[in-house]
């Protein structure tokens, strides 16, 4: 009897599961849909979408969430292509991803074959790694080198290309196994090798807990670095026992409750403006921080500055740069200011500036809250559905929030009380991210309901993945602002409706009052249309408790938005 073999598809699945994948995310064709079958009977669970894009994005979540690289899957070619916008939005939040593909047959390969591309040169841009298995024995090993390479120092993306001919190779059963075990090996050997030498945390955290014992207005600012290195009891820890005010970047939201009496979201112009020594935590000093630079931050302003990556602690030039992992560095921290204890008591002046200033912000925003608004502004539903999700308890539902208006605004009113509890549109701004990013959590955390809160314009990028939403029966509640366009429809001035194509609808127009909620009805799933408070309220409470997926086609008052795009910050 001959002996039994496995080829490279097969091959390729047994390695993923034995290095602990679990989910994958992806579109199938030729040459990966066996890849995927294997893969499945593997044990690793394969979510076949309807785009690779919303894959892509739904495998970059699902890093973020569980710390494990995500898994993408893509045909060659144009599919690698649409693979890179997940790819690419991994690595730019620093979020660990695997994208695999095939690609054309390499006796083939520059002879104009089927979807033919140089698919090491269009990832490299965008990945860690990017390597090429150039026969069948070389599976196991790349994609255990793969997978510790998209989690190892700053996590980001990797990539892995299998060419057709290597997915029909084959080799005896034995071998594969062996094969399997010889790169499991490697891999447990590269990740326990002699600790490399490196400059001793000792000095800069001693350094850090002096300048925050020293300053008279400090300040901890919490970004989703923080969040994604499970730092939340060594952050708590911090604040209460030393009393400093925090600040949150939008998905370091949770580390430490919103409802916390110090947090200074609703004072962030103050904090950041007025703080003498700032610990940033996981997070970059980027746009999203204003530079960490005048006129937004004190000229005068001592940065420590908390990273994994020690490029970003050389670009930047903090006061005290650290190099670790960010729950590792304030657990010493934390050791540290023990010995020398203290704590800013509530009266002390900075923190009864933030506290007031904060406290004022929130009545009169409140005050905006408290009215209902008839037709919907963006405050009365956000109002509700924050209200609505409150009343979930714990654990409480991953918000998904993408949009222009109706993310800026639902990030000063949507509340996160636990960690890893919101997705949105991220370091680059990604438009399109929405229902990946809800099949993500709803995988990755099946024991929470997945609140999505969307733009009709950032819904439209990935609204067919409705489909995906019923066709596993997933927990996800979607609810679309839907204003009629990008920004809220045509907002074009006079001078701008000249010229032989004036009668066009605007650039920032959609069909007015489309029907979102049918989408997901024509699937089988269940689409509310509301206009009205106690609309909105009893789809909430219908859809909440059924955790099916549904759409809500919230209709929005077209001219309630304004154009958005930088995060504004008001208070």
């Amino acid at each position: 009897m001959a002996a039994e073999t496995v080829d490279g598809s097969a091959l390729a699945g047994r390695a993923l599961a034995a290095a602990g994948a679990r989910h994958m995310f992806g579109v199938v064709g030729i040459p990966v849909t066996s890849l995927a079958s294997r893969a499945a009977a593997a044990g690793v669970r394969f979510l076949a979408f309807r785009n690779e894009q919303s894959a892509g994005y739904a495998a970059a979540a699902y890093g973020f969430l569980t710390g494990s690289p995500g898994l993408l899957l893509t045909v060659s070619g144009p599919g690698c292509v649409h693979g890179l916008a997940g790819l690419s939005h991994a690595t730019a939040n620093a979020w660990p991803l695997l994208m695999v593909s095939g690609s054309c047959d390499q006796a083939d390969a520059g002879r104009g074959d089927f979807q033919e591309l140089d698919q090491i040169a269009a990832t490299k841009p965008f990945a860690k790694l990017a390597v090429k298995a150039t026969t069948i024995a070389d599976i196991p090993r790349l994609v255990f080198q793969a997978l510790a390479a998209a989690v190892s120092g700053r996590p980001g993306g990797c990539y892995l290309d299998i060419p057709s001919d290597v997915l029909h190779q084959t080799l005896p059963e034995s071998e594969a196994a062996d094969l399997i075990a010889a790169a499991a090996a490697a891999d447990s050997a590269a990740s326990n090798p002699s600790p490399p030498k490196q400059k001793p945390l000792d000095e800069g955290i001693e350094k850090a807990a002096d300048l925050l014992r020293r300053a008279e207005r400090p300040l901890v600012v919490i970004g989703k670095g923080a969040a994604y290195a499970r730092a939340e009891e060594a952050i708590r820890k911090l604040v209460d026992t030393t009393g400093i005010p925090f600040l949150p970047t939008p998905m370091g939201k949770g580390v430490v409750p919103d409802s916390h009496p110090l947090s200074a979201t609703a004072a962030r112009s103050l904090a950041i403006g007025q703080c003498d020594v700032a610990l940033v935590v996981g997070a970059r000093l980027n746009w999203l921080l204003h530079f960490g630079e005048p006129p937004k931050w004190s000229k005068d302003v001592k940065f420590i500055l908390v990273d994994v990556c020690e490029e970003e602690i050389e670009l930047r030039k903090p006061h005290v740069g650290i190099v670790g992992d960010a729950k590792r560095v304030i657990e010493l921290i934390n050791r540290e200011i023990k010995d020398d204890p203290f704590c800013l008591a509530r009266s002390h002046p900075w923190v009864e500036a933030i506290t007031k200033k904060a406290k004022d912000n929130v009545v009169r925003m409140e005050a905006q809250l408290a009215k209902d608004v008839l037709p919907f502004n963006f405050m009365t539903p956000l109002r509700i559905i924050r209200d609505a999700i409150l009343a979930v308890g714990s654990p409480a539902p991953i918000v998904v929030s993408e949009g222009a208006n109706t993310m800026d605004v639902g990030r000063a009113v949507l509340v996160q009380n636990e960690p890893r509890t919101r997705l949105d549109a991220g370091t680059w701004g990604t438009m399109g991210v929405g229902l990946g990013y809800c099949v993500a959590a709803a995988v990755a955390e099946p024991e929470r309901l997945v609140v999505a809160v969307e733009g009709d314009s950032g819904f439209g990028f990935s609204a067919m993945e409705v489909e995906t939403l019923v066709r596993y029966q997933l927990p996800v509640v979607v609810i679309v602002f839907n204003n009629n366009g990008v920004y809220g429809g045509d907002r074009r001035g006079p001078d701008e409706i000249t010229g032989p194509f004036k009668d066009d609808p605007a650039p920032t127009s959609f069909v007015p009052a489309a029907g979102y909620h049918k989408m997901m009805e024509a699937f089988g799933g269940k689409g509310y249309l509301v206009e009205t408070p106690d609309e909105l309220k009893s789809a909430l409470l219908e859809s909440f408790h059924a955790r099916k997926p549904a759409v809500i086609n919230c209709i929005i008052d077209p001219y309630a938005g304004a154009e958005s795009g930088r995060m504004q910050h008001k208070n």
